[in-house]
């Protein structure tokens, strides 16, 4: 019959549209900004830096090396590197981010500063709330303001969080361990060492050619 299509398409929009007020679970506006959605865990918004325990910038884990600022599509990441180190979380000496800005009227929230950095250091936020007055500088966030700690993380991304721990910890013990071996074959070496040096030290010195008997 001619038609049916278009009368079953308006039977779906006439019944969510009676739906929507009537049906609790159909209602989808809320009274902002007495009342919020919540957001999905994998909402994200602009970049921020992840530091571990409390200080900001012994915990930061960000070493600059760049590769965000050089990945980043409109070029929105501007680091200057540290001259001197710190220890990281397997505690070996790294550069650190004396600048790390971020300009977040330019950013697109592509997350590819996120999967490019190789030690987990900047993450995607939920923060939305972000109009400012003025355009240009209180849009430009330092590395202060981008700082937040691991805690945080947890808290708004749980699932990948605990992944994210997950795979620094098994870094770290791989790390750890492979130290530990080496330290052992080095042990044993110097033991083999020493141990030779002994035997040859205590080994009788060899008998010299009998002298000729003196001639008649």
């Amino acid at each position: 019959m001619t038609g049916t299509g278009i009368l079953k398409g308006m039977a779906v929009t006439a019944r969510n549209f009676v739906g929507s007020y009537f049906e609790k679970e159909r209602l989808t506006t809320v009274q902002y900004p007495e009342e919020r959605s919540p957001l999905p865990e994998n909402y994200r918004n602009f970049p921020f830096l992840i530091f571990d325990d409390n200080d900001p910038h012994a915990g930061l884990r960000c070493v600059a090396c760049k590769i965000c600022e050089k990945e980043c599509p409109p070029q929105c990441i501007y680091i200057v590197k540290s001259d001197d180190k710190k220890p990281d979380y397997m505690g070996k000496p790294q550069f650190y981010p004396k600048v790390f800005d971020i300009d977040i009227s330019v950013c697109m929230s592509c997350q590819i500063c996120v999967e490019v950095c190789p030690f987990e250091a900047i993450k995607m936020d939920k923060e939305f709330e972000l109009s400012q007055r003025e355009r240009f500088d209180h849009l430009l966030w330092r590395k202060e303001q981008l700082s937040k700690s691991n805690e945080y993380y947890h808290k708004i991304h749980p699932v990948e969080a605990e992944t994210v721990d997950k795979s620094l910890a098994d870094a770290a013990a791989a790390a750890e361990a492979k130290k530990k071996a080496a330290a052992e074959a080095a042990a044993k070496a110097a033991a083999a060492k020493a141990a030779a040096a002994a035997a040859t030290a205590a080994k009788p010195p060899a008998d010299g050619p009998s002298p000729s008997p003196a001639s008649s």
